[in-house]
């Protein structure tokens, strides 16, 4: 049977939208939005994503209050409205594409609840074709864009009602669909020639000025040998200027690989040299009960039944918790400055296992 979305002349493939156009069981399409106000003392993170592969629809959203990271999480049996994704007391209201979004999240039961307004500031941008290996196999193959912008209305957590102020409050968020590894996991099957030799290097800066916008991406192996290089400025009107090879130096945390600044020297497209530095501030893990890459509670895409919501309390000052950090990508509100430009948005990154040019040579190692 048709699904409503066959109504519109939006096909890609001789197929009815229910379908998608692969028949890799880890298709997927996602969003992803952040939100702070610019203190690094509060940090929002959330996203709701769709598996038509494995039946499955699933949504998140964590808020990280000093050393306390309050989560809620949603799943259900995928449906056929794509328009505007429902899942559970979380839903996604498409105002106006590409420029304005609404996010409403009735959880207060489960510990957290919020509805928000994004607004882009800037246009969005198309990242990337975003592609990583492991051996000969394709485990990442997506397509993305991404926005700065800012928030308005209101997040609801602890018997409190936090004011969402758009002078105040900005973030970024991105659109992704492809190829990655979700629900349970597959059969390992042979492993990749190289993988006592893994290494995985991940850096994501989006950031908003006064007058322009920058997105920085780097993914490297164990190498430094570069698989994804990406770094532009995006300027209201939507034009875009390349900003060459970013050079990227990071100090991290002594004894540990969590990142506190990272100097990014870039290059204007008259040859001039463009030096980014930025703060790593509050931090997210999202492997840390948001379902991203090794999250033991959760993961997204793994079918929990129907009509499934669950909240969860993480306190970093348990070693146990606290221990998990290290293993997956960390998102930080980010504080960058350009001159004197002072611009705010996502500091994420993520090194795991062997990474020769920042000093690392296999899974244990930290930094000085």
């Amino acid at each position: 049977m048709p699904v409503p979305m066959d109504e519109y002349p939006v096909h890609q493939t001789p197929l009815s939208m229910r379908y998608v156009g692969t028949s890799d069981r880890n298709f997927y399409d996602r969003c992803y939005f952040n939100a702070h106000d610019r203190t690094g003392d509060i940090f929002l993170i959330t996203g709701a994503g769709i598996y038509p592969q494995l039946g499955v629809k699933d949504a998140y959203a964590v808020v990280r209050r000093g050393t306390t990271q309050r989560v809620i999480r949603c799943s259900d049996a995928l449906d056929d409205e794509r328009l505007n994704v429902t899942v559970g007391p979380y839903r996604v209201e498409v105002v106006e594409p590409l420029h304005e979004i609404r996010l409403v999240c009735d959880g207060d039961d489960h510990g957290l609840g919020f509805d928000l307004t994004w607004r882009g500031s800037f246009p969005t941008v198309d990242e990337e074709h975003h592609i990583l290996r492991q051996g000969i196999r394709p485990i990442v193959e997506a397509s993305r864009f991404a926005q700065l912008g800012s928030w308005e209305g209101e997040i609801r957590m602890d018997g409190e009602t936090i004011t969402v102020d758009p002078a105040v409050w900005v973030g970024s968020r991105d659109r992704s669909w492809g190829i990655r590894p979700v629900g349970d996991a597959e059969p390992a099957g042979r492993p990749a020639d190289n993988a006592d030799d893994f290494g995985f290097y991940w850096l994501y800066i989006p950031v908003r000025f006064d007058d322009y916008s920058i997105m920085i991406i780097v993914q490297e192996d164990g190498n430094g040998h570069r698989t994804l290089n990406d770094a532009v400025r995006i300027l209201p009107d939507g034009r875009t200027e390349q900003l060459g090879w970013p050079r990227v130096t990071i100090t991290y945390r002594s004894g540990t690989r969590i990142p506190e600044h990272a100097r990014v020297e870039l290059t204007e497209p008259d040859g001039r040299p463009l030096v980014m530095e930025v703060d790593a501030l509050l931090a997210v893990p999202l492997h840390v009960g948001c379902g991203y890459g090794g999250d033991p509670d959760w993961t997204h895409g793994q079918w929990r039944g129907r009509d499934w919501v669950e909240g969860a309390t993480y306190d970093f000052t348990d070693p146990a918790v606290d221990a998990r950090s290290p293993w997956g990508v960390i998102d930080h509100v980010g504080r960058a400055q350009i001159g004197d430009d002072v611009g705010w948005g996502l500091f994420e990154h993520g090194t795991i296992g062997k990474h020769t040019p920042s000093g690392f040579t296999d899974l244990g190692s930290v930094g000085p």
